[in-house]
């Protein structure tokens, strides 16, 4: 009974800071802000035995990283599906595997002579996975890396180009969309196909706007490319009504459709819909940019697979390598944001510097040495990609501690935990726990699929107690903000949590 009461007390005094300054004698809080490690776990039953979660499954474990001592766990050793919580999978992998110092490298070749100002043969673009070729890294500008070469090309005293702008995509498989992807994903930024030569995240920004003269819906897509076609089905509603953008990309095509309502006087619309072969793509807006710069193409840009002959690299000139920023700043896009081209890129990556090709299947096979390094078995646990939107992958609440652990004694531990959202501060977690003892002490990384809410990572308690925890809920069919308060609750209880 003085469990229950307390816990009753501590959830008012939890829920108060959510929601509303709840008034409570100071005492009162003071004197439940002490507990043991029993008492902890007693609350934690009560917490997770919510009668709105009575159909679904809740695997839990919280572990102090000083003594090893676990403060809770349910069902830890039992499969569930992670989402997004893979990602601490494929960044941990990398870090170790890769440094944090790695560069993805875009090396371009001329496969010719150059005959005066004119390049007579193919500029060669081989690609070996580097995502951030967009605007993340260069101030909003998804074409600063491409108009840098032009200048380098122009630099050089190029002016025309005879053959054709190649990109060479095999360094990774062709297969662009994970396993256990939805199939009514494939339109979406977040399933982007990957592949070895990446532009903008293999998307097109798409702004919707109101003509202020004609009153008629416009759309402009960025970059300003024929490469897709746009259909225009959104129709202009009276200003008291909602706007509301939605796109759709016609399978295997890069026919795009864009519909639904905007306001007569609503601001721009922005959304992003995947294009169909990444790299032609990249290769057709490379080949605007170089003209724009002057530069004549009387070629054509193209996929190496289309081609009917193989490229002979050496016999090619290097021109320049493009560097990606250090990989301590890619992980911090993929967990931070929850970018998912970003992790299939790394995942494949990591196949293709340790195997020699970048597959999702040489990528985890690399991935298993330093799982066993953590103290978890590969044979136990299942990864089909690199970012957790796949159903089919499957981790343990255990194993995710367990990866945690190592990672807090590992070298690479400060930029792995630098990549992770802060609670109530960045990232996915930025609108979370805010204004809450939590804000700022928990480092963690949501995850979310229809059914799946799950959050991983570090916390520290009152006494500033390091504490790894893995909370993951499956087959639940609730609201999500249920979900996300019963995990909120539990780490603003850690954070508020201080020995006896």
């Amino acid at each position: 009974m003085a469990n229950r009461l307390s816990l009753i007390l501590i959830c008012i005094i939890s829920l108060s800071e959510f929601y509303y300054a709840q008034e409570i004698p100071k005492d009162t809080v003071q004197k439940f802000s002490y507990s043991t490690i029993q008492e902890f776990w007693s609350q934690m039953n009560d917490i997770f035995n919510d009668p709105n979660f009575s159909n679904a499954e809740w695997g839990v474990v919280i572990q102090s990283l000083e003594t090893g001592e676990y403060f809770y766990k349910r069902n830890e050793d039992k499969l569930f599906i992670p989402a997004s919580n893979l990602k601490l999978f494929t960044t941990s992998a990398g870090l170790i595997l890769l440094g944090s110092d790695y560069r993805f490298k875009t090396n371009v070749y001329m496969n010719g002579i150059v005959d005066g100002s004119v390049l007579k043969g193919d500029l060669v673009i081989q690609g070996r996975g580097d995502p951030s070729i967009s605007s993340r890294f260069y101030d909003g500008n998804m074409l600063k890396v491409y108009n840098d070469w032009a200048d380098s090309l122009v630099n050089d005293g190029i002016d025309e180009i005879t053959g054709n702008i190649i990109g060479d995509d095999n360094a990774f498989d062709e297969v662009g969309l994970g396993a256990g992807w939805a199939w009514d994903y494939e339109s979406n930024w977040f399933a982007a196909p990957s592949s070895a030569i990446s532009f903008n995240d293999n998307c097109v920004d798409l702004v919707v706007t109101v003509n202020k003269k004609t009153h008629q819906p416009e759309i402009s897509v960025y970059p300003d490319t024929k490469y897709v076609i746009i259909i225009n089905k959104v129709s202009t509603v009276p200003k008291d009504s909602a706007t509301s953008i939605d796109a759709y990309r016609e399978l295997g095509t890069n026919v795009i459709t864009v519909f639904g309502t905007i306001r007569d006087n609503s601001d721009s619309v922005k959304t992003y819909v995947t294009v169909n072969n990444p790299t032609q793509f990249a290769m057709v807006a490379l080949k605007d940019v170089l003209r724009k710069k002057g530069i004549v193409i009387d070629g054509y840009p193209i996929d190496i697979n289309d081609m009917t002959t193989n490229l002979d690299y050496s016999k090619m000139k290097i021109l320049f390598t493009q560097d990606s920023p250090p990989l301590k700043e890619i992980v911090k896009v993929i967990n931070k944001s929850s970018q998912n081209l970003y992790a299939e890129q790394l995942l494949k990556t990591i196949g293709l510097e340790t195997k020699g090709y970048g597959s999702v299947e040489n990528g985890v096979s690399a991935e298993d040495k330093v799982f066993r390094e953590m103290g978890i078995n590969p044979e136990s646990l299942n990864i089909v990609d690199g970012s957790g939107l796949s159903r089919l992958d499957l981790v343990t609440p255990k194993q995710i501690v367990s990866l945690l652990s190592y990672m807090y004694k590992n070298k690479n531990f400060i930029p792995f935990f630098n990549s992770l959202p802060i609670a109530g501060v960045d990232g996915t977690l930025g609108d979370r726990m805010q204004n809450t003892k939590a804000q700022g002490k928990i480092r963690a990384k949501p995850g979310f699929l229809e059914g799946v809410r799950s959050l991983s990572g570090y916390a520290f308690t009152g006494d500033n107690e390091p504490i790894a925890f893995s909370i993951i809920v499956n087959n639940f069919n609730v609201p999500v903000k249920l979900a996300e308060n019963i995990q909120d609750l539990v780490c603003l209880r850690l954070a508020n949590f201080k020995r006896k």
